[in-house]
């Protein structure tokens, strides 16, 4: 049992006749323990204080997310370079970036060229992005997952 940080071990009987002193609750801090590590304190306040620390802990791992980011056929390349930096802003925040062609029309008979273009600009964020899911049709679009480098 802890009671303001001095530690002392002591039979179940005994540490319940203290908290029952103390008109407080016998909170099982650690059970796996041997002997178990108990304290005496509020429970209300006990639980409060454990959803407090598990909140803040949430709110630190941030899920990443995939963020498309579409461009067409006919797209120009200070168009594709502005879609590149954006996308770097995405890896710096961690999350997975998903490049999208799309593709119309008379277009479809030119996949070649679609694919050539995602190609580039996969090898224009090489530097700071590892591929997560290679490059590949998908109904009339080609699609390819992009995911940051370690900065380590």
């Amino acid at each position: 049992m802890v009671t303001d940080g001095n530690a002392e071990i002591l039979t179940i009987e005994e540490a319940l006749r203290r908290a029952a002193e103390q008109e407080t609750d016998l909170i099982e801090v650690s059970p796996k323990a041997t002997p178990p590590v108990v304290k005496i304190g509020d429970v209300g306040q006990h639980m409060y204080q454990l959803n407090k620390k598990e909140k803040k802990q949430r709110a630190h791992n941030k899920q990443t997310e995939v963020k498309t980011l579409r461009f067409g056929f006919r797209t120009e390349r200070h168009d594709l370079e502005r879609l590149m930096d954006r996308a770097k802003e995405f890896f710096a925040e961690r999350h997975l970036v998903k490049f999208v062609v799309q593709l119309r029309g008379r277009e479809l008979t030119n996949k070649g060229y679609a694919a050539e273009k995602l190609h580039m600009v996969v090898e224009g964020l090489s530097d700071v992005a590892e591929i997560e899911q290679e490059v590949k049709k998908q109904g009339n679009q080609f699609i390819v997952i992009l995911r940051g480098k370690k900065t380590s």
